[in-house]
């Protein structure tokens, strides 16, 4: 049977709306820091085969580090990331949250970044993860019209290299 109309009910609840994730900037702090402790003992494994020795040939399980995500963070506190952009942007957000929201962003930011820096992940996944991009200068246009053929061959292989060198770095 339905609630009659215009009913009050709604009054005597003790509390309305839902409760929060995370009722003080220190529960949040702790809950990155838990997750950053999780990721940090909870490696990938990949698979590789021994080079030499007796067991040449064998696979074996290597750990390989696991990088911060903001989304591996939201699965971890059971939250989506639509959650966390709102959360982030709420401009009636409790006073100290935004300070760790930041620094939970720079860890991940920084781990990634250092760990592709030193081959630890993936570095063009993890540059296009951060939004890095390389600048090609197309401003410059040359007209190819009046220039001899040996001068094209020679201008086209010189811009196959630097394409080949950029996509290196």
């Amino acid at each position: 049977m339905a609630a009659p109309k215009k009913n009050q009910f709604w009054k005597k609840r003790s509390k309305h709306g839902r409760k929060l994730l995370f009722e003080s900037p220190e529960l949040l702090w702790k809950a990155a820091q838990e997750y950053f402790s999780w990721v940090d003992r909870n490696p990938w494994y990949r698979s590789e085969a021994i080079k030499s020795g007796n067991r040449t040939g064998d696979i074996i399980q290597v750990p390989t580090a696991r990088p911060y995500t903001l989304s591996g963070f939201c699965l971890y506190v059971h939250a989506s990331e639509s959650f966390w952009r709102d959360f982030r942007s709420n401009e009636n957000i409790q006073e100290g949250f935004s300070s760790v929201i930041s620094r939970i962003e720079d860890i991940i930011r920084t781990q990634k970044f250092e760990g592709a820096t030193v081959g630890v992940f993936n570095a063009n996944i993890i540059a296009q993860d951060l939004g890095l991009r390389s600048k090609i200068d197309l401003d410059n246009k040359i007209n190819f019209e009046n220039l001899p053929e040996e001068k094209l061959d020679e201008y086209f292989k010189l811009m196959i290299e630097n394409a080949a060198k950029t996509e290196k770095n």
